[in-house]
Parts: structure tokens; sequence; C-alpha cells
């Protein structure tokens, strides 16, 4: 490139590449730091291993057999600084783990639950404690012969709507983030990185950035040698993880941990007020990463689990929806998948010329974590000593109970709710209901001058409105049917066969996105 075209050459001070969590994450902390960001994702945001979780905000039990103290502890810490940060889309759960006498015996898990209490600081969320099921709600729907359990806290989030609320955040901080824009080339200078990224209409763009993030996941090995021409230091060992979701099993509130005959865990979690959600499976994966699915062995597999502790059976004939996502894992010694590490490493190079930092592993949980260690090894490099930020700031939509970090209560978003409702009383409750869970305060924006069913706009399908579809496209860059039904909700669960195509060609025809060729 000739220096007469530098000036139609967008100028940042970092590059991420990737709009999974880790990115997403990145994006935000630099943003909120006064660094000029670019964040690209290929495709959707978090269209692939960050809406694929168990959707869980925990500390991860079982990587105390595996002796990850310091994971554990550093997870425990985040899940209550999380849950203040977004009351809207993460919340408390209560855990029911039956005593299963042929597994782990008692002594132990009680040991295990001891640290899991004390490892980190609980201000909200009560510890454990042992129950006898047939006092207890979780009781009915198990066989009789678990008769004891143990009882404990983690958290929930909806993981997709998570990431993009990071992007909003980064964007609102003066982000430019860019979906389905692939990075098809870098070049490597003393002061910059040059990149090419290439748009879902085949339209180039060229950047620069003085420093670059890879945060591409299970593709950050094959972006590093493929794209950027570097060799990584850390081995990525990929392990497919598949979830099954099926109608209701139980009607409390609780989710069951159950101890399997293979020594690994499943869960079975309340999933979208009507269904159960069971995971998930841990298969050393090999073949297309952009083309994940589940298996049939793997269906089995989950519903042979829960069947084991649920008076109620299941098939694969009750499956109503599935769900697989490759999770990056930092290869280390273990012969079992489900053994490998979930914690993360970031590889900063500064030897052949401008910053590049490369993400691996790392977990959900950890994901804000992760964001701010990255940052403040990059930000010094970049000129900026802005201080921490995120510890205390909510997520976008997440300030229900003010901005002040002690006002915060992660156990009252219900009266919100009916707060809501009470406000909006012109729609029906379960959509507000919805709204508060999805978008938090920002339902104010998606509902601003509108005082009936009729100022919504088109139905466009059940419980689906105009007014909906116009915010998602304006404000959190969804572009297709798939998009809204699956990642910024999880309507698609409820939604006939076809309806894909109808909000797909409805959001065409309104010029709010170009037809696909």
């Amino acid at each position: 490139m000739s220096s007469s075209d530098n000036a139609s050459v967008h100028q940042y001070d970092l590059l991420v590449v990737g709009g999974g969590v880790n990115g997403a994450g990145i994006a935000r902390d630099a943003a909120g730091r006064g660094l000029s960001v670019l964040l690209c994702e290929k495709d959707d945001l978090a269209s692939h291993t960050s809406s694929a979780s168990t959707k869980l905000i925990h500390g991860g039990l079982r990587y105390l057999e595996h002796y990850e103290f310091n994971l554990v502890r550093k997870a425990l810490l985040e899940r209550e600084v999380l849950l203040q940060s977004a009351p809207h889309i993460m919340w408390p759960l209560r855990f029911i783990m039956p005593h299963d006498e042929a597994q782990r015996p008692a002594w132990l898990i009680r040991s295990g639950l001891f640290l899991y209490d004390h490892l980190a600081r609980r201000r909200v969320l009560p510890g454990s404690n042992g129950i006898r099921l047939a006092h207890h709600p979780a009781g009915l729907p198990l066989k009789k012969e678990f008769t004891k359990a143990f009882e404990y806290s983690d958290g929930w989030v909806s993981d997709a709507r998570l990431v993009v609320l990071c992007a909003l955040d980064a964007a609102e901080r003066g982000a430019t983030v860019m979906t389905r824009t692939r990075c098809t080339a870098v070049q490597r200078h003393a002061e910059h990185w040059e990149a090419t990224l290439q748009a879902s209409d085949g339209a180039l763009h060229t950047v620069r950035a003085r420093a670059m993030v890879n945060a591409a996941g299970p593709w950050a090995s094959q972006f590093l040698s493929s794209v950027a021409n570097q060799a990584g230091t850390h081995h990525l060992r990929l392990i497919k993880g598949s979830h099954i979701v099926v109608p209701r099993l139980f009607e409390h509130s609780y989710a069951y941990i159950f101890q399997n005959i293979d020594k690994r865990i499943i869960f079975a979690i309340p999933y979208e007020q009507d269904f159960t959600l069971i995971g998930t499976t841990d298969v050393d994966y090999r073949a297309d990463i952009d083309n994940v699915a589940i298996g049939a062995d793997e269906i089995e597999y989950l519903c042979t689990a829960v069947n084991r502790y649920f008076t109620r059976s299941i098939g694969p004939g009750d499956v109503v929806w599935t769900y697989s996502g490759v999770r990056p894992l930092l290869e280390d010694a273990s012969t079992k998948a489900a053994e490998v590490t979930r914690d993360y490493r970031l590889e900063l190079d500064r030897k052949g010329g401008a910053p590049l930092m490369s993400v691996f592993g790392g977990k959900i949980t950890t994901f804000r974590k992760l964001a701010e260690e990255a940052v403040a090894q990059l930000a010094p490099l970049l000129g900026s000593n802005a201080p921490d930020w995120t510890h205390a700031a909510c997520l976008p939509g997440g300030d229900v109970h003010g901005d002040v970090p002690s006002s915060r209560s992660v156990t009252g978003f219900d009266a919100y709710i009916r707060e809501m409702q009470s406000r909006y009383s012109w729609l029906p409750p379960r959509l507000v209901a919805r709204y508060a869970r999805s978008y938090g305060t920002r339902m104010h924006q998606l509902l601003r001058d509108r005082n009936s069913i009729a100022d919504m706009g088109d139905e466009v399908a059940s419980g689906l409105y105009a007014a909906e579809l116009e915010y998602l496209v304006r404000h959190e860059w969804a572009r297709t049917a798939a998009d809204i039904l699956w990642r910024r909700s999880k309507m698609g669960l409820r939604l006939p066969a076809g309806t894909e195509a109808v909000v797909d060609a409805w959001l065409v025809q309104k010029g709010l996105v170009p037809a696909r060729t």
C-alpha cells in the first residue's frame, strides 16, 4: 500500500479477532479504558462455543477432584461479581446432587462442598447442606432409592446474550463492532498490524491497529498459523460438548447435578420455563469446527444418564432441540476429555513487531477476569494507564437496582418484573417478563413512544413484534431469524416450523437487512 492510501485506512489501537465471550469481553474492557477498538467476527456474535455452554456461572465443583484449586477459586470470586453486573440475564440457582452409593462417597462430596463454600468469600449465595429427599421438593421426580442429597449454590447465565451485551457495552464506549466480517490476512509491522477484513457480501476493508488480539476460540491456533503466520507456544485440544432439551421433567426451580457411572457429571436444569436442559458430553473433536452437531450416541448417553435418576424416562423421541459446541481447551497430559483443564493462558508476543496477544482456553465464568488481565498487559503498550473498571460495572440493562454496586441485589429481580408488568400493563404479562429478562432496563428503549399493542407493529410470529425485531437489528447486530430466535432469544423452542423463513422474509421486506443471495 502506498503512503497516499493511508488516509483511507481506518486506524485503531486494538484489533480483536473473534466475537465470542472472550473477544467481546476484551473489546469492552479496552474501550472502557479509552482505547480505540475494532472487534470483528466472521459469523454472528456468540454463534459458536459461547452460545453452546451449559449456561452456568459456577466455580466448577468437579474441578476440585483434579486439584484445580486456583481455577475454582478464581471462578468462585467471579461468580457474584457477574451476578451483580447483569441480574436480568444471570441469577442464582440451587443445585441438588442426589447421593449415589455406587459413586463418590458421601465424605468426599461433603469435603468438596466445604471447600467450594470457603475457597472464596460468598456475600449473598447460601452455602451447602445435606437434605432428605423425602422431605424436599427436589425429591418428587427422583427414583425412591435416592434418599439423601447435597444442596449448594451456583448461578445461571443466558450465554449468548452475555456476549451481545459485552459487545453493546464496547460499542457504546466507542468500539467498532463488525459481525459477519472475516479477518483474511494480516501483516505485521514494527508499530502496527495491517489487516484485511472481508464482509459477508465480499467487500474488503483494510485497517491498521497498534496491537492485535487473537480471540478466535477453537480457531485460535489456525488463525495464528494460517492468517498471522505466527507460531504459538500453546496447543489446543478441541472437545465437543453437546446438550439436549426436553419438555419439563419437574415443576420446581431447583437444578440437578447427577453423578454418572463413568464418573462424569451431568446437569438437568430448568430451562425457558417449559423445558429441561440436559448436558453435557465431553468428546474429542477433529472434524469441521464450523459444522458441529450432536451424535446419536451422545443423545443416548445423556438420556441414559438422567434415566438413572428420574422416575420418568426419556428417549431420543422426547428431545425437542439439541446444540453442540467445540471447547478450545489447553492441551495437557489428561487422557480423558473431561479431565482437561478449563483454565486459560494469555500469550503476549512482542518479538516480531507490533504486539500480538493470543487467548487459549477459558470458561464463560472467568471471561471478565481474562479480559481484565489481557487489557492490563496491552494497555500500557498502547499508552493507556487507565485503571481496571469492569469489576463494579453493570452490563447494559443490568442497572435494574441502580448503578451503585452496594445497592444491587442478585435475588430481587422478580420484584422488578412485577414493577414492569404494572408499568406496561397494556402488554401481556408473560411478554413483559421476557423483555425484562432479555433486556433489563433497555426494555424502555425498545418500548419508547409505544403505548398500546398497536404501537408494537406487526406481530411477525406469536409474541414477536416488529418493535423488538427493529431493536435487535439496529442495536444488537441481528441479521437473520436464527440470530433472533436462537441467540438473542430462545423463542425458536416455542414457535412452529417455518417461522425462521417467515421472519427472514419480513426482515428483508421491511428493508432492515439486505436480501441474501
